[in-house]
């Protein structure tokens, strides 16, 4: 609807139909993707692996370097987020640590090669944060 300011608000109509909302209860201990096919299906937890309209999202991805520190990166925040309900959960704590630990290293290498990936990266001696190609400037980066 349209007010007198000129704009607008959002107004339920009269007999607006409610939505019905089901959240998955999550297990402990559940099975996990790992974090390449887990970046790709959207979870990385098959028990709530449920794609929309049956269309399952299985398209493989280029493996490149900041594929796999992307895909890292979900692997992360996905457990953080398990790990937000499921505290005791050490199995899941541990994976958590490990894909820490992995994502560190990758990122510390992928930096000394490309330059840093975000702000707190940047060299302390000078700031250099845009110095160098975006990932997506194939041309800069030797790549066609």
């Amino acid at each position: 609807m349209k007010n007198d300011r000129n704009t607008f608000e959002g107004r339920l109509p009269a007999q607006a139909p409610l939505a019905n909302p089901y959240v998955p209860f999550q297990l402990e201990n559940p099975t996990m993707y790992g974090p390449k096919e887990g970046l790709v299906r959207g979870t990385l937890f098959p028990g709530l692996d449920l794609p929309f309209m049956g269309m399952v999202n299985q398209e493989p991805r280029d493996f490149s370097p900041l594929m796999q520190l992307q895909s890292m990166a979900f692997g992360l925040q996905e457990l953080a987020l398990y790990l937000d309900t499921h505290r005791e959960d050490k199995e899941a704590l541990e994976v958590f640590q490990s894909y820490r630990q992995m994502y560190l290293e990758a990122k510390k290498a992928y930096e000394q090669e490309n330059g840093p990936l975000t702000l707190t990266s940047v060299d302390s001696d000078r700031y250099n944060w845009l110095e160098n190609p975006w990932p997506w400037e194939y041309n800069c980066n030797g790549r066609e």
